[in-house]
């Protein structure tokens, strides 16, 4: 009982998200499980040759890189290289202007924004202006009431989470609780907020009702 009120529960909550996002100019769907995400991700990004991913757990996890592969199609993911070597660096210059972005959100208020964090600024760079078509897929746990609440999040729980499975060595990888550091490996350093579908970009948002990513 407890779990089919929970997903009742995120099905208002993730259906109020939508309706804000597409006022706000994206392309928004709500899916009930990661199966059905993989195949409404794999409907929408099917004309395109090369893809770039923006570190993101949420998409290996449904599938969508180890599909793409099997295609034959261009992958462009600084995973493969060092964390902050030349190579990464190449992968990341090239992701901005490939055919089709793939990346989660670390927060999305119910009200209709998208809110990012990053340490080097590719993934909120191609959110916004450059590829061809971006999608970006978040868990229904990524959805906070408004703009302040999800900021919150970001520092909260995202940051401290995502430090430490990089193995960061920051206050927040420790404690879990976020100081505004200014330690050499802060992982937040650049703020986006997505108000609104930017101009000249084609932004796909599939909110999936399950607890996806960081």
């Amino acid at each position: 009982m407890s779990e089919s009120c929970e997903a009742w529960l995120g099905e208002k909550q993730g259906e109020r998200c939508v309706e804000a996002l597409k006022s706000h100019g994206f392309d928004a769907h709500f899916v009930s499980t990661s199966e059905e995400a993989r195949d409404l991700v794999l409907m929408l990004i099917g004309g395109y040759e090369s893809f770039g991913f923006g570190g993101s757990n949420t998409t290996r996890s449904i599938g969508i890189l180890d599909e793409l592969k099997a295609r034959g199609k261009k992958i462009l993911d600084h995973w493969q290289g060092e964390v902050l070597g030349e190579q990464t660096r190449t992968i990341r210059l090239e992701q901005g202007r490939c055919d089709c972005f793939l990346s989660s959100a670390n927060a999305i208020s119910a009200t209709g924004e998208i809110v990012n964090v990053d340490a080097l600024g590719n993934r909120t760079n191609a959110m916004s202006f450059g590829p061809r078509k971006t999608v970006i897929v978040a868990g229904i746990n990524k959805v906070r009431p408004d703009l302040e609440s999800a900021l919150r999040r970001v520092r909260e729980i995202a940051a401290p989470m995502r430090a430490r499975s990089l193995n960061m060595k920051t206050p927040c990888a420790e404690t879990g609780v976020c100081t505004d550091c200014n330690s050499p490996q802060r992982i937040c350093r650049i703020t986006t907020i997505l108000h609104r579908k930017p101009m000249m970009s084609d932004i796909s948002v599939v909110l999936v009702n399950e607890s996806m990513g960081f």
